[in-house]
């Protein structure tokens, strides 16, 4: 039997399959292999497995490493949780980064880096490539020429009125798509080092030579090497965790660091489709390889999400640019005077605005107190945060040449009771406001509606943005209040703090959910 029976639509034939492939195997191989591929049909449940053991032995790995300071080691609770957004790439914080020690920033740089969505896609890309039958692994070594004289054969014997055999043809597109993926992967890796390697080293180089960053690094005593490493990871992945206390904060004078990092913000997350095609486009124009032309024409049939059309990698960028010049425009003429811009100059403002506007679209790196900014301008970083990361003005004309006829799939029952995604999160923050119902009376300054929504949105969006705790807000006043640079979480419940680590998990797999909703009708 074939393993690719696996791929029935039902869930029995397919566990039996797995018996019957894998458990009377001699090698053990091939069981993996089979399991994988099995697996592979549910992506919901592999990627949440995945994150969950990924957050699991980053958990185990923090809590047995020491931290800078050994005589404070944080709770399970909040190593748990620094965990969970170090690989959903939430950037949500209970514990003060300074605490980690270099072992600890090396794991949450690893977190990170497997969390990521490009790492991800990688990793799709290899699990497509073991779905293919192995007639066409076993041939894909064949020639680029060999198979174009292959296409031109059949070709000339289609003029002939000559017929052909129809699985010799399927053969040939399925050793073609077999290499276009295989060649896709390396192209995906190849992008990944070059934005990380480059990245690290302006990075440092700027650390190096900028004398007022250079003193940070020494006052914090942080390595430059594992700070730029950190922050690239962090900044590329769109986690938005950086070794420093105060984030960003610190450097909101340091300009050119900022415009280093807003371009490694944007090739991680939402530029990458349109990035990628670019990338394509040039290798096919300069190496000549059907692959490549192979990908840019048949996006759709690879499989691979962040592979996006021409027209569609236009649109997409043009979207991402009027959002960033919206929120820029609008930050700079309602912050342009405000408390969160003393001391910088007019370049500086204008450096450390954009800096910002590009965040609030899933990283979450700040350079200004987001608790002192205006609530308009709050709202407005909310609706960012909830906007997907591919969002685009996608004009009706254009989305009916793209999309792919359906066929018309009954749903069942249950895939009709599944709620849009606006409706749990309204969910999530009614749970918080109940688990944290008597810190609304008590503190109702720093326990706001507005300040709770930022933070569960926040998470939901993997973001990190985060209106912080000041005991200054505070109306009674308490002695032994101390301010934190850690995120509004911290002051959170446990309660609250488990809900919070759900809306993590759910925010990073909110992919499988965009559909959702769509059986409610609202008259």
């Amino acid at each position: 039997m074939s393993h690719f029976s696996c791929f029935r639509s039902s869930f029995g034939p397919k566990i039996a399959c797995f018996i019957r492939t894998c458990c009377f195997r001699n090698s053990f191989g091939p069981k993996i292999a089979c399991f994988i591929r099995t697996c592979f049909r549910f992506p919901l449940w592999v990627c949440l497995f995945y994150f969950i053991t990924l957050s699991l032995v980053g958990f185990l790995a923090l809590s047995v490493s020491n931290t800078k300071n050994n005589l404070f080691k944080p709770n399970n609770l909040d190593l748990f949780f620094t965990s969970v957004s170090a690989s959903t790439d939430s950037s949500m914080g209970t514990v003060e980064m300074e605490v980690f020690s270099t072992t600890q920033l090396v794991i949450m740089i690893i977190l990170m880096l497997m969390g990521g969505e490009v790492f991800m896609s990688m990793l799709s890309l290899q699990l497509m490539k073991s779905n293919f039958p192995k007639n066409s692994q076993s041939t894909s070594s064949k020639s680029v020429h060999q198979i174009e004289l292959d296409l031109v054969s059949c070709s000339s014997y289609l003029e002939n009125n000559i017929s052909i055999n129809s699985s010799s043809t399927d053969v040939d597109d399925d050793i073609l798509k077999y290499n276009s993926i295989k060649l896709l992967s390396y192209v995906v890796l190849g992008y990944l080092l070059v934005v990380h390697i480059g990245g690290s080293t302006l990075v440092a180089l700027y650390l190096s030579v900028v004398p007022s960053a250079k003193q940070v690094m020494e006052k914090k005593g942080l390595p430059i090497q594992t700070f730029s490493v950190f922050t690239t990871v962090s900044t590329f992945s769109n986690c938005g965790f950086i070794p420093t206390n105060e984030n960003m904060i610190v450097f909101n004078k340091n300009s050119g660091l900022l415009l280093i990092l807003i371009p490694q913000a944007l090739l991680g997350n939402t530029l990458y489709p349109a990035c990628l095609r670019l990338v394509i486009w040039v290798l096919k124009k300069t190496t000549k390889k059907v692959e490549f032309s192979y990908l840019l024409k048949n996006y759709r049939e690879i499989g691979y999400y962040h592979l996006l059309s021409g027209i569609h990698s236009c649109l997409l960028t043009a979207t991402v640019l009027g959002f960033i010049v919206l929120q820029w425009v609008l930050f700079c003429f309602m912050e342009w005077n405000s408390e969160a811009m003393d001391g910088l100059n007019s370049y500086q403002k204008l450096v450390a605005s954009l800096f910002e506007v590009v965040n609030s679209r899933y990283v979450g790196e700040s350079v200004f107190d987001i608790s002192i900014i205006s609530p308009a301008i709050l709202v407005l970083f909310v609706v960012m945060m909830y906007l997907p990361p591919y969002t685009s003005f996608f004009p009706t004309r254009y989305r009916e040449s793209e999309s792919k006829v359906k066929e018309n799939k009954k749903k069942t029952f249950m895939e009709d009771l599944i709620c849009s995604q606006l409706s749990y999160l309204i969910t999530f923050i009614i749970l918080v406001c109940i688990t944290e119902r008597q810190k609304l009376k008590e503190d109702p300054r720093n326990f706001s509606l507005l300040n709770i929504t930022i933070e569960v949105i926040s998470a939901y969006g993997n973001v990190g943005f985060t209106s912080g705790y000041s005991c200054n807000r505070r109306i009674r006043r308490d002695s032994s209040c101390d301010d934190k640079w850690y995120g509004f979480v911290g002051r959170w419940s446990n309660q609250g703090k488990w809900i919070l680590i759900l809306v993590m998990f759910f925010g990073r797999i909110k992919l499988f959910n965009f559909n959702g909703g769509q059986a409610w009708k609202l008259y």
